[in-house]
């Protein structure tokens, strides 16, 4: 289903406005609030409630305790493929999410995320944080359903897509795709962002989420949450992950209090989680699970997954296995809201487990994969879990029950097992490969929804990323005319040339040494695909720039 049929089917379904189905626990019919926040690179034993020895996360642990805990909840072992996936309850190959760079993280524009189905069932929609599946139109937060955008561009502060003088402290953020510079911590901004714009919004129903990019590298706090760790005789790294994480969790007491004096508590389901498993390089404490991020083993992709709920939820545990796939179709469960008619999803409400009432829920697999390149390898770094079993890599096979730290390997004795998950997951593979074929999604330029578009390393197509090296990015003209083009980089080492290139566009100037930019005026460009390069040339070196400005004159 494509954007324009997505579209007509909202407005046909939303005409005078109604909602699809009962709410579930609404009081009276009211249709509940949806607060999600997401940590990045907080693993499963980065909290005292699962036994951290060193860290202590009351609220945290509060909206666990009083609320539902999903003990085998399982995402993908980075960040834009779990993104991409519990916003549209669909596998991250099927969105156009391969990566987490290089142009492999961009989510094709027609998929249609839980914020766009809300928001077109009168809710009030909002992202504060870590968008991470595109920065130019038509890939931005702001173009996929969130009325309320406040965010990073790429994969976080400090990497290639950060504006220049951006920083953990006072950073430089996208407000509804304009940007801006904040004053504050990061994490302090998001949250605070985020309850001044609850606070404002009256009586609507909100989906408010909340993406902090800590506790995530580079590893920057301010020393008062840092130091109680340091003095522990924690290794630095380790002390300023911690520091990071008090500092989110005394950020949600505080957005659990807003809720609590607003009066939404009750009228709000609350879920906390986590992308993906820890990353070193002082492997901390991991509740005694293998490997960590970018792993399919247990330490990469077992996260904290909490619902929290006054007055509507008791406090439980289940062990049920579930994954990323399956937030999206329960908070539409919960909201009432049916998913248009024709949209594929691959994951299920979880509703029935988190209140009781599920009974005799029957078994499924669950698929994970992710590794660098431009499309994935069949079986590499890849997981196929079922509620006892769990097959890596097509060929090691763990009995989860018996052996939740993976250190059996039990496939020679259970060969009918491995047999049938490695033909699951073949019959997995063969679909989402087939639904995009990987061909990665464009990047428009000429059109009103934003100028100039600003390209950066984050997505441009190159195999493997570095100061010395060169790409393009993938493009779509959607207007014919002229364009003012600027290459930004650093100070040159010595005279260059720079050029240009796009379709029938090719440009170069002689730029002198010490330069920083070079401008390209009244470049005359024409409508369709093509790859945009530029190039900085001296003597027999070539490099890409850091920045493209392209702007519609």
């Amino acid at each position: 289903m494509n954007r324009r049929q997505f579209t007509a089917i909202l407005a046909g379904a939303t005409a005078g406005f109604s909602y699809a189905q009962r709410p579930q626990g609404g009081q009276g019919g009211k249709r509940p609030n949806v607060v999600l926040v997401l940590t990045d690179d907080q693993g499963y034993g980065d909290l005292s409630l699962h036994g951290n020895p060193h860290l202590k996360t009351p609220n945290m642990d509060s909206v666990g305790k009083e609320g539902v805990q999903f003990t085998q909840f399982q995402v993908c072992p980075v960040c834009s493929p779990t993104r991409s996936s519990l916003l549209t309850g669909r596998y991250n190959y099927r969105t156009g999410i391969v990566d987490t760079f290089l142009g492999r993280s961009m989510m094709y524009p027609d998929e249609v995320t839980v914020a766009e189905i809300l928001g077109s069932n009168g809710y009030r929609t909002s992202i504060f944080g870590k968008w991470h599946l595109g920065d130019n139109y038509p890939m931005r937060s702001c173009d996929q359903g969130f009325q309320e955008s406040l965010v990073i561009k790429g994969g976080g502060l400090g990497q290639p897509s950060d504006p220049p003088g951006s920083s953990y402290f006072d950073p430089i953020l996208q407000h509804n795709g304009v940007q801006k510079k904040y004053t504050g911590y990061c994490t302090d901004v998001f949250f605070g962002a985020a309850m001044e714009w609850i606070e404002r919004g009256g009586s609507k129903p909100f989906f408010a989420y909340i993406a902090t990019n800590a506790p995530h590298s580079p590893l920057m706090v301010d020393e008062k949450w840092s130091r109680p760790f340091a003095e522990m005789g924690l290794a630095d790294d380790v002390a300023k992950v911690y520091g990071m994480i008090a500092n989110i969790d005394w950020n949600l007491g505080k957005l659990t209090t807003k809720l609590r004096d607003l009066g939404v508590e009750r009228d709000t389901m609350f879920i906390f989680m986590t992308d993906n498993g820890p990353v070193g390089p002082t492997v901390r404490y991991n509740a005694g699970m293998r490997a960590i991020k970018g792993t399919p083993y247990q330490g990469g992709i077992r996260v904290p997954f909490f619902v929290r709920w006054p007055g509507r939820l008791k406090p439980r545990t289940t062990d049920r296995i579930a994954a990323q796939i399956d937030i999206m179709p329960t908070i539409l469960d919960v909201c009432g809201v049916k998913k248009p008619e024709g949209l594929k999803i691959d994951g299920k409400s979880l509703w029935s487990l988190a209140d009781g009432t599920a009974k005799n829920w029957p078994d499924r697999t669950i698929f994970t994969q992710w590794h660098r390149g431009d499309q994935p390898e069949a079986f590499r770094d890849s997981a196929v879990r079922t509620q006892r079993y769990k097959l890596i890599n097509g060929k090691e096979l763990y009995d989860m029950e018996k052996d939740p730290a993976e250190s059996h390997d039990i496939a020679d004795s259970h060969p009918e097992v491995v047999a049938d998950l490695r033909k699951a997951y073949l019959d997995w593979f063969a679909s989402v490969s087939a639904d995009r074929h990987f061909i990665p999604p464009r990047i428009y330029l000429g059109t009103e929804h934003e100028n100039p578009v600003v390209l950066t390393r984050q997505n441009w197509r190159v195999a493997a990323q570095g100061r010395n090296t060169n790409g393009w990015w993938e493009v779509d003209v959607k207007k014919a005319g002229k364009y003012e083009i600027t290459l930004q980089f650093d100070p040159l080492p010595a005279d260059s040339e720079v050029r240009f290139q796009l379709g029938e566009a090719d440009k170069s100037k002689a730029v002198p040494q010490g330069a920083q930019e070079c401008r390209f005026e009244a470049v005359e460009l024409r409508v369709g695909p093509g790859q945009l390069r530029g190039t900085i040339t001296a003597g027999k070196s070539a490099v890409g720039p850091k920045f493209v400005e392209v702007r519609t004159l």
